[in-house]
């Protein structure tokens, strides 16, 4: 697996299918998901339709640089935003959103990119459009999955469905296998699959588990603020997908995000949850070959 360092300090760790000669389609993945949920065979496929994807870890994630020598608690850390003393909920996140989506734009630079089309999914559709908003000039077109614009009256998820986001999981592997299956509440209600969540669990345990990210990486999500106004006057191309069946982010942060946007093309799927079912990927992929074109 190729690891490039972006900045000091900070090494990104990625994975290419495709012709290097062909579009750049870059993949962002979303909170605490390490980049093999964005699966092989959907990487695969885009390839196939005359891309050059690039998926990877974002920091604290994966095989990418671990930010071990800081440290969230994250009950002061809520507590602390809760009582609206926000500067000091800032010195507590080492990053903040814009630092993890650098990370993205300076991966296309060490793989001599200059511009790609750029794809998020949840956290990383609000780490896209940061991209798009920062650096406009390097983002071919933007794709915001799953994800929201920072506002809080939108994409909020159900009590449910953020009880189980924050809901540790076990440490050691069959029980942190079995705990895949609580994402269920929020997948697709006709594709669901708990063998395909089990299957996942299974190989990101394996590959790189580390929960203490997660608190950082949350942390930065939440301090993110909204991007309403920047969005209002973002000029790239753009198409927001979102499934009616999300209950994690509701789709009213889709629908939101492709309000704000000019020209914005919104793909709304019914049978969508809060993943990407195999049974959608054609669906999908059609979607982004028709927008990256």
């Amino acid at each position: 697996m190729p690891i490039v360092e972006v900045s000091p300090g900070v090494s990104i760790a990625y994975e290419t299918f495709g012709d290097p000669s062909d579009p750049a389609v870059l993949l962002v993945m979303g909170f605490s998901a390490q980049m093999i949920a964005w699966h092989e065979d959907f990487c695969r496929a885009l390839a196939e339709r005359g891309r050059y994807v690039i998926r990877y870890d974002n920091r604290d994630c994966g095989l990418s640089t671990k930010f071990d020598d800081h440290p969230v608690d994250m009950g002061r850390f809520t507590d602390t935003v809760s009582s609206g003393d926000i500067a000091s909920a800032l010195a507590m996140v080492p990053y903040t959103l814009k630092d993890m989506a650098d990370d993205g734009l300076n991966l296309l630079t060490a793989l001599g990119i200059e511009r790609a089309h750029v794809v998020g999914s949840s956290m990383g559709g609000m780490l896209a459009q940061t991209m798009a908003i920062g650096q406009p000039t390097r983002v071919l077109t933007l794709t915001s999955m799953m994800s929201s614009t920072g506002e809080s009256d939108y994409g909020r998820p159900s009590a449910e469905a953020q009880a189980v986001l924050l809901r540790p999981k076990p440490s050691d592997r069959e029980g942190y296998i079995a705990a895949a299956e609580r994402d269920l509440v929020w997948a697709s209600k006709r594709y669901g699959n708990p063998a395909f969540l089990r299957e996942l669990a299974a190989e990101s345990y394996d590959r790189a588990y580390y929960p203490a990210g997660a608190g950082r990486q949350l942390g930065a999500m939440i301090l993110s603020g909204s991007r309403a106004d920047a969005l209002r006057g973002l000029r790239v191309p753009t198409l927001v997908i979102h499934g009616l069946d999300d209950i994690l982010t509701d789709p009213s942060g889709g629908k939101r995000t492709a309000d704000l946007v000019p020209g914005a093309k919104l793909l709304l799927l019914p049978d969508m949850g809060h993943d990407r079912p195999r049974e959608l990927w054609r669906e999908i992929i059609d979607a982004l070959d028709a927008h990256t074109r």
